[in-house]
Parts: C-alpha cells; sequence; structure tokens
C-alpha cells in the first residue's frame, strides 16, 4: 500500500456504505454425510444463511490507501485465536487482489439493519460474496496488502480439496452450486422418519451457487424428475427459493432436488469425497412415508 491507515468504528461508518444481500455457506457444511466420514465434525446441512450485509465497500478503503502496481493478495486477520495443526495462531485468510477489488466485497458492520451479533463477527466482518464461508474473515482486526501469495495455516493447509494426507490439494474457493428442501411432514421423534397425510403438498426449498446465478432446479419424486418454480432472488449472490406442488398418494417416497446454475454447472448424485470434507454439494434426498 501507499500508505497505512487506521480507522475506529465511528470514523468507518461516516464512510460511503452499501448493503449486499448474500448467502454465506460453511465449506464443511454436508461434511458429516460423506461416507467414509473424514473428519468427526457435526455439520449436516445446517451451516447456511442469507443476511442483509451493511458496510463500507473494501475497494473504497483499498483505494483511500492506495493498492501498488505489485499488490498480490490481501490479507485479513481476525481476533480469533487458537491452536491447530500444533501452531497457536489467530485465524486469518487471504484473496486475491482482483477479488478484494470487487465492488460487492464489504467490511460488513450490520447484519439485517442491526449491528452483527457475537456469533457473526461484532464489531466488523469481512463478507466475500460468493466464496465460502471462510473467506469472510470475523472479529476483523487487520488489513493487510501484499506482494507475495500468503503462507498463512489456513490458506495452505486447512481449507483445501486434497483426495489423501500426501496430496497438496487445490484451494477452496466459491460455493459449489446447490439446493436444499425444506423436509415436508413431520418426524419421528427417535428415529427421524418424515410422516405426512396423502394429499396435496407443496414440496420447497432454497437454491445457491458461488459461480453465477441458479437457473433451474429439479425435483426428483421417486426418480422422476420435474422442474421446479423459481422466485426471483434478492440478489446476485443470495439463495433463490423454488416450489413444486405434488399430490401425494399412499406409500413410502424418496424426495431429492438438484440445482443448475448459469455455468451449466449442476449438483452431483453422488459424493465428491474429499480429506477434509470440503464442498459436499451431493443431491439431498428425504425418504418420506405417507399415510
Amino acid at each position: 500500500m501507499e500508505r497505512a491507515l487506521e480507522l475506529g468504528m465511528a470514523a468507518l461508518r461516516r464512510d460511503p456504505a452499501i448493503t449486499v444481500p448474500v448467502t454465506l455457506e460453511c465449506a464443511g457444511n454436508g461434511r458429516s454425510l460423506l461416507e467414509p466420514r473424514p473428519l468427526s465434525q457435526p455439520w449436516i446441512m445446517e451451516a447456511v444463511g442469507t443476511a442483509h450485509w451493511t458496510g463500507v465497500p473494501l475497494a473504497y478503503l483499498l483505494g483511500k490507501a492506495g493498492v501498488l502496481p505489485d499488490a498480490v493478495e490481501v490479507v485479513f486477520t481476525g481476533a480469533d485465536a487458537g491452536v491447530q495443526g500444533g501452531i497457536p495462531q489467530q485465524y486469518a485468510r487471504s484473496l486475491p487482489i482482483r477479488e478484494a477489488l470487487r465492488p460487492d466485497v464489504v467490511l460488513a458492520y450490520q447484519m439485517n439493519g442491526t449491528d452483527l451479533p457475537p456469533q457473526h463477527g461484532y464489531p466488523l466482518r469481512l463478507v466475500v460474496p460468493g466464496w465460502y464461508g471462510m473467506a469472510s474473515v470475523k472479529w476483523l482486526e487487520s488489513i493487510e496488502v501484499v506482494k507475495a501469495p500468503f503462507t498463512g495455516f489456513q490458506q495452505q493447509v486447512a481449507y483445501r480439496y486434497q483426495d489423501s494426507e500426501d496430496d497438496v490439494g487445490t484451494p477452496v474457493s466459491r460455493i459449489r452450486v446447490r439446493s436444499l428442501m425444506v423436509p415436508p411432514g413431520v418426524p419421528d421423534f427417535f428415529t427421524r422418519q418424515r410422516f405426512l397425510r396423502a394429499g396435496p403438498v407443496m414440496l420447497e426449498g432454497r437454491a445457491w451457487s458461488g459461480g453465477g446465478a441458479v437457473s433451474a432446479v429439479d425435483v426428483g419424486i421417486d426418480g422422476t424428475w420435474l422442474p421446479a418454480h423459481l422466485d426471483k432472488p434478492a440478489g446476485g449472490y443470495a439463495w433463490r427459493r423454488w416450489s413444486l406442488p405434488w399430490v401425494a398418494d399412499a406409500g413410502e417416497h424418496v424426495l431429492a432436488c438438484r440445482a443448475t446454475d448459469i455455468t451449466g454447472a449442476t449438483q452431483p448424485l453422488e459424493q465428491n469425497w474429499n480429506l477434509q470434507g470440503m464442498g459436499n454439494n451431493m443431491v439431498q434426498q428425504v425418504r418420506v412415508i405417507v399415510e
């Protein structure tokens, strides 16, 4: 950078602000569903959500500081600290300079019109639309423009697609296209098997992608795929509601949903297994008993 900047929250709130609707998903969402299970961590399919994030565009602040022509990446360090891989460290991630200068990348201090909750990074966090959540560093302490690729643990060791321990792998970045269904009916207390009454049912869910807008969702009913209706999205990186009416007849049925985005990417019917359990966007199946 041409110059160093030190900004308090009061000064930051006086800078020009934008609000962006963004779906954030943990890169390990669905990891516990992989077979064999790669890590003993709990995520099933709940680690995703959409919010309106308000704050200062990162590009605006980088412009004030002055980005030199030889800049390669921007490193973001959060206040959260711990030990991982035997290394005491603060959480830190980088973005390529071209991504950091996107107009929709924001230093957010509000979520859905109110101050960030502590669990979402109060008082300030980065929000990178389209990327898995590890890129959106919480509890932000510092931003550094660097001339060489960042080699921190969370960049070079964690958050990588690896086939084995010996595989260097490739870095996790944009969110893979995905859809999920709101399971219809009610669950059995112990087995979680879903039960519903015969008759008209509105199947619905959400679909999203970091690679481009979701262009289609197909709903599978016992192996037959039907096109769902798509609602208008709140923004380019916010999920879309989908829906399909179904007349459920008595018996056991297998329901599924599969999204496609404008790049042509679509959800796989079988798992993409990897050592860290990253980016599992396999088609969801919901088994129901209709009575």
